[in-house]
């Protein structure tokens, strides 16, 4: 049976010279987390996130606003048997002047379905091309990883915020969907309000205060804590009902074959109280939404969340 390499494409109002460029501008589109030079024909770079994969590439082709062709010289991924899945493949893209616009055509020569990485790579690629690279061309900003940091966490400050006798809510879920898609989900208005709910105020900044209504006359608020792009969300509660005030929720995403696995905990609860079962029952409920606005592109938020 034919194996299918992994292909996309998108068109866009910018000159085929516009998109050549921002292609090669790699750490505006991909990731930050590149050394070595992208824009040069027989240059070498290397790509890093976190411990979950790693891999060098050389730039073979470029041809000035029409094609890049890179080769995979190695490759090395964390959650696969086979950690060199990508070793001596090709990233091609292939761009074409239509009717006074381009078309940009992305394709993984040697990306096949029956590699283990293979969905979780479609999803990513796919975000990075279709959303990432689009936008760069369109806005001059793309959204690529952002450059990794040291965590500000510690388990001494966590045991500071969340004393050993206090309770925890704890819930863990695998979503079939790209880390840079849930993060998003977890951290932007738009993304947070269309799992949690819509009537949503929120910034993707450390110390902004983040505004969750539900009904006319309660809301909760939300300190943002620590962000760390793609890996870890850290709010502290500011105002709801009083059993939540001064508890901690926590969103670790982890990279997984099939997409990314979310441990989520709240933390400093002070009893076992009817608040907190009620709570975790919803939040349970709320994660279905998550799960279903990342998978499929919609979800179900308040008041939808238990129908």
């Amino acid at each position: 049976m034919k194996q299918e390499n992994f292909t996309t494409s998108f068109i866009v109002d910018a000159t085929p010279q516009k998109v050549f460029d921002a292609i090669n501008n790699v750490r505006g589109w991909w990731s930050e987390n590149i050394e070595g030079p992208t824009d040069k024909l027989n240059g070498e770079f290397s790509y890093h996130y976190m411990d979950v994969h790693r891999c060098r590439i050389k730039v073979t082709e470029m041809k000035a606003g029409t094609e890049v062709v890179w080769h995979v010289l190695d490759n090395n991924f964390k959650f696969t048997k086979d950690k060199s899945e990508w070793k001596n493949t090709h990233i091609i893209f292939d761009i074409t002047e239509k009717n006074g616009k381009t078309e940009m055509k992305f394709t993984h020569q040697g990306l096949v379905p029956t590699y283990e990485c293979y969905q979780v790579c479609h999803d990513a690629w796919t975000y990075y091309i279709q959303e990432s690279l689009k936008m760069l061309i369109e806005t001059g900003k793309g959204q690529p990883t952002p450059k990794e940091t040291e965590s500000v966490t510690s388990t001494a400050t966590e045991q500071n915020n969340n004393p050993s006798d206090t309770k925890s809510i704890y819930h863990k879920l695998l979503i079939k969907a790209p880390l840079e898609k849930v993060y998003q989900a977890l951290t932007t208005q738009e993304g947070l309000a269309g799992w949690w709910t819509p009537d949503t105020i929120a910034k993707p900044e450390v110390g902004s205060i983040l505004r969750f209504g539900f009904g006319p006359d309660y809301f909760k608020q939300m300190e943002v804590l620590e962000l760390k792009p793609y890996s870890f969300i850290k709010w502290k509660c500011i105002k709801a009902f009083e059993d939540w005030i001064g508890t901690t929720l926590t969103f670790e995403l982890e990279a997984h074959q099939k997409g990314c696995t979310l441990l989520f905990h709240h933390d400093g609860w002070e009893a076992y109280t009817p608040e907190m079962a009620s709570c975790s029952f919803d939040w349970a409920l709320f994660f279905r939404s998550l799960k279903f606005l990342c998978e499929t592109g919609k979800g179900f938020p308040y008041p939808d969340f238990d129908k």
